[in-house]
């Protein structure tokens, strides 16, 4: 060994001690990690997956002869993140899934911190009562249970119901902030009639009094499907962005903010034949067709998407989608909270 070896050899051995010294008392080098705590660029480890929901129905409908909704209390198969297995999460930030309820049953009535989404993918007669309101549940409809808000759900229909959930259980579990409290009574009485929480808050008016902050969530807490596709289409004779369709976001009618604040969610319409330019975003995004299909590329990987499937496009990875058919798309992602915490960011590529 020459010299110059010997003292490099006789350096790492004296980090070594030296870091084993420290380590003892509950600290560690910066230097060691401060490329990945500091990224040049976002590093996600998720991983861009697609669940196709006609492959994976059947597994939804025989969790149903294994366990009633009561017992269970939310009857959910989770979608997990290929990449982030025994985490409950499609990304770091959001979990999102697949809730059955069959005829008759009810999901008896809890609150709890984290805000949640449910959007309809298959089956009629189901409702969803938030804070003393019900809502029927349609297909495409958005629906949200905002944090801290009683809520049930129950099947007065003759077929089974499967909706989307997604929520913000990550995030929320991150900044150990989760509460949960179960009511007394297994489901709500209703307290106002359907359809007044859209009446109310959702046709361009509010209530003489009502005051809002930007961090409350919304008071409307259904998104009609009809009323979407209407939206939609009815900007589709305007120029079309070359890098997202047509494309949406929900607000809060009180506020333009988004409904939920911790979660952000848009609908998208794609002409048959359209192919979006590429880009990419700091939110990792979860995505469900809800009309037509086509494929999406993200990064290396392409995805054939149709009816009522769901894929994930991980933080700062190029995606771009191509339509074979008009199609219609909800997604939705962390994008609030980053906008909030002034780290949101969109590149447009060519």
């Amino acid at each position: 060994m020459d010299r110059n070896d010997a003292i490099a050899a006789s350096s790492a051995e004296a980090r070594r001690a030296f870091y084993a010294r420290i380590g003892a008392l509950g600290m560690t080098p910066l230097w060691e990690v401060l490329g990945a705590l500091v990224p040049p660029q976002p590093k996600s480890p998720v991983a861009p997956a697609l669940w196709r929901y006609d492959a994976i129905r059947e597994h939804v409908m025989e969790a149903g002869a294994l366990i009633s909704a009561e017992e269970a209390e939310r009857r959910v198969l989770i979608l997990e993140n290929p990449a982030l297995r025994g985490q409950s999460c499609i990304t770091q930030s959001l979990y999102a899934g697949l809730q059955l309820i069959l005829p008759g049953e009810v999901a008896p009535a809890h609150r709890h911190t984290q805000s949640a989404l449910r959007l309809v993918l298959d089956g009629e007669g189901a409702y969803t009562a938030v804070d003393g309101e019900r809502t029927t549940m349609r297909y495409g409809d958005f629906i949200i249970t905002p944090s801290w808000t009683f809520h049930d759900h129950g099947n007065d229909g003759m077929e089974p119901v499967v909706w989307l959930d997604g929520l913000d259980i990550p995030l929320v579990s991150f900044l150990d902030a989760g509460f949960a409290e179960k009511s007394a009574a297994k489901s709500q009485a209703a307290t106002r009639p359907e359809g007044d929480a859209l009446a109310r808050y959702g046709m361009n008016m509010l209530p003489l009094d009502h005051e809002q902050s930007a961090s409350e969530p919304s008071k409307v807490f259904v998104y009609p499907f009809v009323r979407t596709r209407e939206s939609l289409l009815g900007i589709s004779k305007a120029a079309i962005d070359p890098h997202h369709g047509f494309k949406l976001r929900f607000v809060n009618p009180a506020t333009g903010r988004s409904p939920m604040p911790t979660i952000g969610t848009f609908a998208q319409r794609l002409p048959k034949g359209f192919e979006t330019r590429p880009s990419r975003s700091s939110d990792s995004s979860v995505h469900v067709c809800l009309e037509g299909e086509g494929r999406a590329t993200i990064g290396e990987q392409s995805f054939d998407f149709g009816r009522r499937d769901i894929f994930v496009v991980p933080s700062w990875r190029t995606f771009s989608l191509a339509a074979r058919e008009d199609s219609l798309l909800f997604s939705f992602s962390d994008r609030p909270v980053q906008q909030v915490l002034g780290l949101f960011r969109e590149q447009r590529l060519d």
